[in-house]
């Protein structure tokens, strides 16, 4: 099944390079390039894109503001980030407006496309330096300057041994099967404890629970 891509991004040799990436894959098509977070929200919503590719520092408004736009007038389309920023912040920031995904510029082209794919069948892309930067905010404490968003004890206690080792893998941008292979069980048994850590946090989706792992300081 084609998957089609949409590129918002303003400068414009990215634009290029992803546009001949994108249009090298037989079945990627790219049917939008946007500028700016303006033109995204004008053109966007009639294209409809499967994945959109959503740099964060855009003229004007914000690609992580442009995000939380898009989500409410596209809420199935997958949006990744793409971008520069390494910082958790940044990271939680982009996950919270409603990104499925968040990967460096830095990222070699295997790597961008394999993040699209992941993104296109519901999965959590992140590159490895920012699957780093999500378990060191997890295990890592608040600084006294931050605001406090750790989640409530019974909520961290919730979660059993198990739950807790999926819930890091698929923070990690890992897909069911894959976090099968790495535990050694059945894709059956991750999906049930999918279903029950969804349940346990009061969430709904992948994402979701990628954010409250982020959360979770302590």
């Amino acid at each position: 099944m084609n998957t089609t891509v949409a590129i918002v991004e303003d400068n414009a040799g990215i634009c290029t390079e992803l546009q001949h990436l994108i249009s090298g894959v037989s079945d990627f098509s790219c049917v939008s390039v946007c500028r700016n977070a303006e033109t995204a929200l004008a053109k966007l919503p009639s294209v409809q894109p499967d994945v959109v590719i959503m740099d964060i520092d855009l003229p004007g408004r914000s690609g992580i503001e442009c995000t939380a736009k898009l989500k409410g007038l596209l809420p199935k389309t997958q949006i990744l980030m793409f971008t520069i920023y390494d910082e958790g912040e940044f990271i939680f920031k982009a996950l919270q407006a409603g990104a499925v995904g968040y990967i460096l510029k830095t990222a070699e082209p295997p790597e961008i496309i394999r993040a699209v794919r992941e993104a296109k069948l519901g999965g959590t892309p992140f590159t490895p330096e920012v699957g780093r930067k999500v378990v060191e905010s997890f295990r890592a404490p608040a600084r006294e300057s931050e605001p406090a968003v750790a989640l409530p004890a019974s909520e961290i206690s919730g979660l059993t041994s198990r739950e807790d080792e999926i819930l890091a893998l698929l923070a990690k941008g890992l897909l069911c099967k894959e976090i099968a292979h790495e535990l050694r069980i059945s894709t059956e048994t991750v999906s049930t404890h999918l279903k029950n850590i969804y349940r346990k946090l009061g969430v709904s989706s992948r994402t979701q629970a990628v954010v409250k792992f982020i959360q979770r300081k302590g």
